[in-house]
């Protein structure tokens, strides 16, 4: 039976990776239509259009409508909401997922990296999450499920990441006080923090063989986490399965942040 039947959900930074995963398994759980936003360049145009192809051509009657922008800028966040309430007339779950993490070393880090990473992965997250959450305000009784894409490393370091391990522990509080702040609106907030996921994201930083091996014998599942792995849990937490999950964080890493010895 389909988890998200009728749904309309939004999903940032959906064009790859991740936020890709989950809008095909968000559309074979029945979700009636996808907000599908990426950043607008030819790469990622290409990507959308064709994800948006597959999705209409394969797990019909599930709609889709794509949105393109720079998610650091507050306007691309009310572009999304119009026009998902334009195509849906609601939004009733927001995947907050567009990021970047662009390696670098703290010492020599040019503090427009710093600048770029936080403007991408915080204050993205909280434009879409305030704007969609403004929405959803007003569908109360029936609320919705917002749910931000954290990671491990918003409970750890790591050494090229003094500017990506910040922005993910601020989404992992803001959903927390954002599950405090919309509960009277029936809105739910609750972070997933991946793991080691293999995506365009890392792909530099795994193609050291080495490295990759390392991080794999680090997981208790002796393997690297695809982005598939991460759309279940976001399709739960998106779900009515997920009624009474609110300002929860669930780790979604193989078993790496246990795994100490």
């Amino acid at each position: 039976m389909a988890l998200l039947p009728g749904k309309i959900v939004c999903i940032t930074g959906s064009s790859r990776g991740i936020g890709r995963a989950c809008a095909v398994e968000c559309a074979k759980q029945g979700a009636k239509g996808l907000i599908l936003h990426y950043l607008g360049d030819a790469a990622t145009e290409q990507e959308v259009q064709s994800l948006r192809e597959d999705i209409e051509a394969n797990y019909a009657p599930t709609k889709a409508v794509v949105v393109a922008g720079d998610i650091g800028d507050p306007t691309t966040s009310s572009k999304i909401v119009e026009a998902g309430v334009a195509a849906f007339e609601r939004i009733d779950v927001l995947v907050s997922n567009a990021g970047i993490c662009p390696f670098a070393e703290f010492l020599t880090m040019p503090l427009a990296v710093w600048e770029k990473t936080r403007q991408v992965n915080l204050d993205g997250s909280f434009y879409a999450t305030q704007a969609v959450a403004k929405q959803m305000e007003k569908q109360t009784p029936q609320g919705g499920s917002i749910i931000g894409i954290s990671s491990i490393s918003a409970l750890v370091g790591g050494g090229q990441q003094c500017h990506y391990t910040p922005t993910k522990a601020g989404i992992l509080s803001l959903m927390q006080s954002c599950a405090v702040a919309l509960g009277k609106y029936n809105i739910r907030a609750n972070a997933i923090l991946p793991g080691t996921i293999a995506t365009d994201i890392n792909k530099e930083d795994l193609s050291d063989e080495v490295k990759r091996e390392g991080m794999i014998k680090r997981t208790c599942l002796g393997r690297l986490g695809t982005p598939e792995d991460i759309a279940g849990p976001v399709v739960f937490l998106a779900s009515d399965l997920a009624r009474y999950v609110t300002g929860a964080s669930l780790l979604v890493d193989g078993g790496l942040f246990v795994n100490l010895q």
